[in-house]
């Protein structure tokens, strides 16, 4: 069955740098273009970052844009997501899924939190 599984989160000091890892497995991960979603409390979920399946093609959230890189690992079936200068907004708990605009499986991991505070 589909697995997605993160980590990496933590807390951070605003101006530093995190990076997090998904693991995904039950599909064909080559092939399917991966993203990275964050849910802070209150908020609906969001997306952040996606990747085509080549790694060729990335999107980011204007929010992230020049702060945070999305990569991916084929081999590895992993998608990472590294974080440099995050702002206390960026606290939210962080999930991947497979798509490149929108989550293409209804199950979700646990994700990962990653907190920004002083």
């Amino acid at each position: 069955q589909v697995q997605l599984v993160e980590s990496g989160g933590g807390l951070a000091q605003p101006g530093g740098s995190l990076g997090l890892s998904c693991a995904a497995s039950g599909f064909t991960f080559s092939i399917s273009a991966m993203s990275w979603y964050r849910q802070a409390p209150g908020r609906e979920r969001e997306l952040v970052a996606s990747i085509s399946a080549s790694g060729i093609s990335t999107n980011y959230a204007d929010s992230v844009k020049g702060r945070f890189t999305i990569s991916r690992d084929n081999a590895k079936k992993s998608v990472y997501l590294q974080m440099n200068s995050l702002k206390p907004e960026d606290t939210a708990v962080y999930y991947c899924n497979r798509g490149y605009w929108r989550p293409e499986i209804d199950y979700w991991g646990q994700g990962t939190q990653v907190t920004v505070s002083s």
